[in-house]
């Protein structure tokens, strides 16, 4: 089953908001903020909504910059039942708010050079440089057995 997702991300000229998942899927790890889109939202509204569920922001302006195709290739990983994610990936580039805690996530900024890429998903390592970057991107990244990655594509695109 396919569930389309939004992934978001505040990004400086030197560092970027990182957030630790407290709970549910990817806890314990550092990521962008985001999840689920909800039946008659556009992906778009998703990411408004869950920046503002998360970290307490109200996004003025973003810009989508990738899109990734996870799949979960074996009964141990992560996403059960052969779950495939399809992740829109977005730059922040302005909000309204104070960056606070929540249940779900506490975020953190980080240096570019001081990035915790061992407390992330392993996929994040490949395609979060080319985010900083500013380029636009198409990824697919299948997972197996301990959220190993088994198989990747990634490429930089001229429109997402």
């Amino acid at each position: 089953m396919k569930k389309v997702m939004t992934l978001g991300f505040i990004k400086e000229p030197s560092r970027v908001l990182l957030a630790m998942k407290k709970r549910g899927f990817g806890a314990g790890r550092w990521n962008g903020f985001g999840g689920k889109v909800l039946p008659g939202e556009t992906i778009e509204e998703a990411m408004k909504r869950e920046a503002f569920e998360e970290v307490g922001i109200e996004i003025q302006d973003m810009e989508k910059r990738g899109i990734i195709t996870f799949a979960f290739a074996s009964e141990g990983a992560s996403a059960s039942n052969g779950d495939i994610l399809e992740v829109h990936i977005f730059t922040i580039q302005s909000f309204k708010g104070k960056l606070k805690e929540g249940e779900e996530m506490k975020p953190q900024w980080y240096p570019y050079d001081q990035i915790p890429y061992d407390s992330m998903w392993a996929d994040d390592k490949y395609w979060l440089p080319m985010f900083l970057e500013d380029k636009k991107f198409h990824g697919k990244f299948t997972f197996g057995e301990k959220d190993l990655i088994k198989d990747y594509t990634l490429q930089v695109v001229e429109e997402v």
